[in-house]
């Protein structure tokens, strides 16, 4: 599977890479190349400027030293390209779907880490320090807008910034932690999105004396209706952005918990965007019939 990774890696990167820097030694795609395939291996990037860890038939030229990776992955050039390997691997294939999911999962970092950009924050089991990836996950398994901010970070301010940058329609579903009147007035302007989600405080009895959105209001109708199949299905439904999340760390070179060399909110965010992008790749060649 690793090898049938990186050929999809490879054939998704090389219609993008049409910039030529005739001044550069490395070119764009080049410096992808290093970072993913150091990604890969969940090792380092200076690891994967050694020509030792990589197979003879990829030994073919010389390879970028650390401080170069370094430079060059912060450069517009190179991050315009990220941004496009990004928006073709994990976009949707086809027609969006018209159920979204929306939730958070945690990366965690080591507790006397001195990264001053993560926070601590609820995790799963407790409290932990680190950051946490914010995503909204489409019913095909598309992943057309996320985003990492330090665990301490609420989860409904960032979904709110989510679902404006988002070009979404259909019904967003996701947890009580979701049910918040200023979420559902931004649902509300998209125009066409409903966000249904269960009671925050699922035993208290009437509404109270305060303002609620017409999108809750409406997403309480949907789940009180005499007729409940459809808000008890779209519930069900929030199990598989559970789902998706367990398959993204679910095999080698999965996304686990940030390692050593993952800190400061830039690395994390570039990591956590390799490894997204794996794991999309890793679904559609799973998903695939080949036949004899």
């Amino acid at each position: 599977m690793e090898h049938q990774l990186w050929l999809s890696l490879q054939q998704r990167l090389r219609p993008l890479s049409t910039r030529f820097h005739p001044h550069c030694t490395y070119q764009d795609a080049d410096i992808v190349r290093v970072y993913y395939w150091a990604v890969l291996h969940d090792r380092p990037t200076a690891w994967a400027c050694d020509r030792r860890h990589w197979p003879p038939h990829a030994r073919k030229g010389p390879l970028p030293s650390p401080s170069a990776m370094s430079r060059r992955l912060r450069s517009p050039a190179v991050l315009d390209l990220l941004r496009q390997l990004q928006s073709a691997v994990l976009g949707p294939q086809g027609d969006p779907p018209l159920l979204w999911l929306v939730d958070g999962k945690g990366l965690p970092i080591g507790g006397a880490s001195g990264d001053r950009q993560a926070g601590y924050g609820k995790a799963a089991g407790g409290k932990a320090k680190g950051y946490k990836l914010h995503a909204l996950v489409g019913a095909d398994g598309s992943l057309p807008v996320w985003r990492v901010a330090p665990m301490n970070k609420d989860e409904r301010v960032m979904a709110r910034r989510l679902v404006r940058q988002a070009a979404i329609q259909g019904y967003l579903v996701g947890d009580s932690n979701f049910d918040d009147n200023r979420l559902h007035d931004v649902c509300l302007d998209k125009g066409e999105l409903q966000l249904v989600t269960p009671r925050r405080y699922r035993h208290a009895k009437g509404l109270g004396h305060h303002r609620h959105s017409p999108g809750r209001l409406r997403c309480l109708e949907i789940l009180d209706s005499p007729d409940p199949r459809l808000g008890r299905g779209l519930l069900r439904q929030r199990r598989a952005i559970e789902r998706y999340f367990g398959n993204l760390t679910g095999f080698g070179g999965g996304l686990g918990p940030l390692p050593a060399w993952v800190r400061t909110h830039r690395r994390v965010q570039r990591w956590v965007q390799a490894k997204l992008i794996f794991n999309a790749l890793r679904m559609r060649l799973r998903n695939q019939t080949y036949v004899a």
